[in-house]
Order: C-alpha cells, then structure tokens, then sequence
C-alpha cells in the first residue's frame, strides 16, 4: 500500500528487501547493529541508518570508507521521557539501552563535522510501545524540534524526522488511541515546517488482525480454579507470559452456562497463562477457543520451546483463505540437529 519499513536487524532488512521494498522507504534502527549489519545497509543505500552511539556513529563512517560510499544516518536521541507504559517496552528513558542522551550532542556535532563517510540528515524518536497519552507525544514533538534546531544552528541540515510509533492498541480495556488527536498534535508542531515525516505505528496497524486459535486438550479442577488446557502455550504467543498483557478469549462453540475460567497452555511454566477468570460457555476437551488481537507481536515471538512444533498460519481474506506457513514437523526440528561423531569417544 505504499508504506515503508522500519527495521531493527539485519534479517529483517533481507526480509525488506525480499518483500520488495524499495531501499529508499527502509529506515535501520537497533541498539545492536552488526558490522555485517551496516554493510548490507550501506551497500543496498537504504534511507535512513539511525544511530544509537557515539561508537555505532563512528562505526558506520569507518565502514562507509572502507566501501567507498556515503551512509545516510539519523541521529536517535534518548529524551528522558516515561511513555507512561509497561517497563519491558520503554525505550525512551535515561536508563533504557536506546539511544544517544541529549547531552552528548555536541560531539555528534564534532564527529559529524569531521567525518566525510555519512550523512548526517535525520533525527528520530522512540520512548515505548502501548501509549495511550497524548500528552507523551507532545514531550516527544517538542524534543524532536528542539534537537533539529540544535543541529541546524550547527550548520547540518536536518531533513527527515522520524517521530516514533508505539500508538497504543487494547481492545480488552475499551481504550482506544485517539488517531484524530494525534494528527493534530503533529499538524500542531510540524506542519509549517521543512521536514519529511515518518512514524512507526506498525502494531496499531497489525494488532488486529491476528487470532490465535487453540484446542482444548483437557479440562481440570485446582483447588477452586476451573483450568482449560490448550493446545497452544507461551511458545506460540508469548506476550501474556512475558509482559502480563491482556488478550480477549471467546469460545467458539455457543452455550448457554458460563463458567469462570483460568486458560492455561501446555508447557513446563506456570507463566504458560493466556488468562485468569476468563467466563466462558461451558467447555469440553476437543472445544476450539479464540485468542483475539495476537496479529502484533504473536508469529515473530513464537519459537520450539519444549520442542513444540510452531503453528500453521493461515490468511483469511473475505471469502478466500491460503496457508501461508504450514505447520511445523519435529522430524524436521530434529533433522536440523548435528550430532558429532567424535561424541562417540566418550562411550
């Protein structure tokens, strides 16, 4: 549809690049960028690389000579704001892993100045994810202008600012980012100003368009708590697990007794828990359950552990649907095992 992508590894610029997304419309960020890293995205011209130290900023001028280009880079600053957010997706704070304080702008300045293999042209901005507040936006928008100023009275031409993403999705809790709100805070701060914008609102796109859905493969009764046992656990969707978020769970066969449930997985954790006091219809082992809204984070986080199989994916397009990824075989986890022959000697 036109949009471009932000990436935060070397494997997802390949994946950019296989999906056919011009080099142009791919801006790099990541607090660990690889010296491989750099060169693919220096050699392929991609848009933007943004820079998360003094040290990656004189990396990537260093990598850019040795192949005789010139890198376009951004600068991405860490504003010291609280996206008022869960701790594990802050990313804007002074003791978060990402970016340059604002305090060390004046030797971006110096190095910028004196190194002839980059391009100093952007600014960007990234404080979390699930942000509902627009008052953190507007900290957000006025550090951003703030910093182009600094850097523009500095004599380097500041084109493009990337002003983040992290707009909240939680259909659970009837809270809903408000779209129209943000677009005037932005028309607010940068309408009449000379710069390329770009934001990064991947999950409130894709949130939605994700379901989980899982077979009951038992029932079972704990002290007072009605447990439903899943095919599914945290291997296939992680986020319940690992940030206590919430996610709506709907039976898919209709009935009319409801009864208070906790839905667990099947894997050795007692995190493995997509949700406690969950009402549903009376359930049966074979009954199938919907985990709605997983369409952010939920493929990508998935993996073999307990040496579960991952899921197959299915698209669905109005009356249309094709497997996109089919499910995993363990025959194929246990193939890609390598088993030394040497090992033999300890027998």
């Amino acid at each position: 549809m036109g949009s471009g992508i932000d990436v935060v590894s070397g494997e997802e610029l390949m994946r950019a690049l296989a999906a056919k997304v011009a080099p142009k419309k791919i801006i790099f960020e990541g607090v660990g960028k690889t010296k491989n890293d750099l060169i693919l995205a220096i050699k392929k011209g991609i848009k933007q690389i943004n820079v998360e130290s003094i040290e990656e900023l004189l990396l990537i001028n260093k990598t850019a000579k040795s192949l005789g280009k010139i890198a376009n880079v951004g600068i991405r600053i860490n504003p010291n704001i609280d996206a008022k957010s869960l701790k594990k997706i802050s990313t804007g704070n002074k003791k978060d892993k990402f970016g340059i304080p604002t305090t060390d702008l004046n030797q971006v300045v110096i190095i910028a100045k004196k190194s002839k293999n980059i391009n100093l042209k952007g600014i960007s901005c990234h404080v979390g994810s699930q942000i509902f507040s627009l008052s953190v936006y507007e900290k957000v928008f006025k550090k951003i202008k703030e910093t182009a100023r600094f850097f523009i009275n500095n004599n380097i031409n500041i084109k493009n600012l990337n002003l983040g993403g992290g707009m909240g999705f939680d259909k659970t809790k009837n809270k809903k980012f408000q779209i129209k709100g943000f677009k005037k805070l932005v028309d607010k701060h940068f309408r009449n100003l000379p710069y390329e914008i770009s934001f990064e609102p991947g999950r409130y796109i894709v949130a939605e368009s994700g379901t989980l859905i899982a077979k009951i493969i038992t029932t079972k009764k704990s002290g007072q708590s009605n447990f439903i046992i899943l095919d599914a656990g945290m291997n296939i969707f992680l986020r319940p697990a690992l940030y206590g978020a919430h996610h709506n769970i709907v039976s898919i066969i209709k009935r009319r007794a409801s009864i208070n449930y906790n839905v667990a997985g099947p894997i050795c954790e007692s995190s493995d828990i997509f949700g406690k006091n969950v009402f549903l219809p009376k359930q049966y082992t074979g009954d199938y359950v919907a985990i709605q809204d997983v369409g952010a984070y939920g493929s990508v986080m998935s993996s073999n552990y307990n040496s579960k199989e991952l899921a197959a994916e299915i698209l669905i397009y109005k009356n249309r649907f094709t497997i996109i990824r089919k499910r995993q075989k363990i025959k194929d986890l246990i193939s890609k095992d390598i088993i030394p022959r040497w090992l033999g000697d300890f027998h």
